[in-house]
């Protein structure tokens, strides 16, 4: 059986940590015009939280003055105006804000995001699925009213736990009483998807606490849930010896019970972390957009852009010094026409990403996807698939590979066991400031 202890997942491939400094820029006109992706997706990042909780090694720097979100966002407007004529030349099925805390901003500040969409990336919001995340703190009647005038379907909203010591002690300042108060708040105002976060293996846990969580979530009928174990990563607060005290039997039997909680509930699982409940879907029209995400357009400091061939994005840090050092670099420039920093994908990093993308999610490998793009079959390019076959971890099915409910809860293993041994040396390299 795979196994890996829980310390990172692959929630895109490459690594971040993968990249590295182009030997010389790359103009973006270039690597947009032969994009093949028949629609993008629009991402904007928001870098500012109000505080970094144990657990996190985003790119994000706590930080709530008002002053310095404007001039984020004026950085933000002018990196769309430059980059509007270069993506904007195929139509967005997707936007989203995240962070960070995008309704960490003043309401001026939140509503001029959707204004740049619109004005300078051309994005038709009557069209596009649009979601943002949020936290229970920085929830107004305000804010709230700017995302149901600008349409946004989905609010996402991370809770990590219901119980007030768990919270301290993964150093998140968050008062039980304010989650409530947003969660109503949240349910009147009735957006159509509302997503919730907990996160399983927290110091000081048990499997009641954890279920006390889990159905205190569900008693706000959210139309989706991710459940994310614990990890421990380099510069982050909570370290290998905080959760000590759950083994990884330990968090495997956290993930299966909830998960049989919420399938008996009526919810289907989709990934090792999304539950959502049967046909949840935006209300709008909306135009296909592959699961591969090629054709991500990532505006903001922290985000990262896909095409098919190179990814790119600013750098990367996660101590306060380093964040704050890339951000004011941001902030400061004129040009941002360029991309100088990130991974170019041969063929092999093509096909793995791939598989990943699609594998690891219940959708699964079509093989003459593959086959249709590549011109081979998966198993001939990496022989190992046969393994989570043989083993049970994974199935085949009309010309689909699947994981099965076993395989599914080792993703991160098996996410983990297919990167290349280049991306790996790489990601080994990386020195995280």
């Amino acid at each position: 059986m795979l196994r890996l202890p829980y310390r990172s997942y692959l929630y895109s491939y490459p690594h971040k940590t993968a990249y590295r400094e182009f030997p010389s820029p790359l103009p973006l006109r270039e690597l947009w015009a032969s994009e093949p992706a028949e629609s993008f997706f629009l991402y904007m990042h928001i870098p500012f939280c109000g505080a970094r909780c144990g657990f996190c090694n985003l790119f994000t720097l706590p930080d709530k003055r008002a002053n310095v979100h404007e001039q984020y966002v004026d950085a933000l407007e002018r990196q769309a105006r430059q980059w509007g004529p270069v993506t904007s030349h195929k139509p967005y099925a997707r936007f989203a804000i995240g962070g960070g805390t995008p309704t960490l901003l003043p309401a001026r500040q939140l509503k001029r995001l959707f204004d740049i969409a619109v004005k300078d990336m051309k994005v038709d919001l009557q069209q596009v699925s649009i979601s943002v995340e949020t936290s229970p703190e920085t929830i107004t009647k305000e804010k709230l009213a700017i995302l149901r005038d600008h349409r946004v379907d989905r609010v996402s909203m991370g809770i990590q736990s219901f119980v007030a010591e768990e919270s301290a002690a993964i150093f998140r300042p968050q008062d039980p009483a304010e989650v409530y108060r947003a969660l109503d708040k949240l349910t009147k105002n009735r957006f159509p998807i509302l997503n919730l976060d907990l996160i399983y293996g927290l110091p000081g846990q048990t499997e009641d606490t954890w279920m006390y969580s889990l159905q205190e979530a569900l008693r706000f009928d959210p139309e989706e849930i991710f459940l994310y174990p614990l990890y421990t990563r380099e510069h982050t607060i909570v370290k290998p010896d905080d959760i000590r005290q759950h083994g990884e039997d330990q968090r495997l039997a956290y993930y299966t019970l909830a998960r049989d909680y919420l399938i008996g509930r009526g919810y289907v699982q989709s990934s090792m972390r999304r539950f959502a409940k049967a046909g949840t879907t935006s209300m709008k029209q909306l135009l296909d957009y592959s699961c591969q995400e090629e054709g991500m357009v990532g505006l903001g400091c922290g985000a990262r852009s896909y095409t098919r061939h190179v990814h790119y994005a600013s750098r990367y840090g996660v101590s306060r010094q380093a964040t704050a050092s890339i951000i004011a670099d941001y902030v400061a420039a004129d040009d941002y026409s360029t991309a100088d920093y990130g991974f170019v994908l041969g063929p092999d990093e093509q096909k793995r990403r791939f598989i990943l993308k699609a594998l690891l999610h219940r959708e699964g490998l079509r093989l003459a996807d593959y086959h249709q793009r590549f011109g081979s079959l998966p198993a001939d390019d990496y022989p190992e698939l046969n393994l989570p076959l043989l083993s049970g971890m994974a199935y085949e099915k009309d010309g689909t590979m699947y994981l099965s409910d076993e395989g599914l809860s080792c993703s991160d293993a098996i996410g983990d066991w297919l990167i290349s041994a280049e991306v790996r040396e790489r990601m080994e390299g990386f020195v995280l400031a």
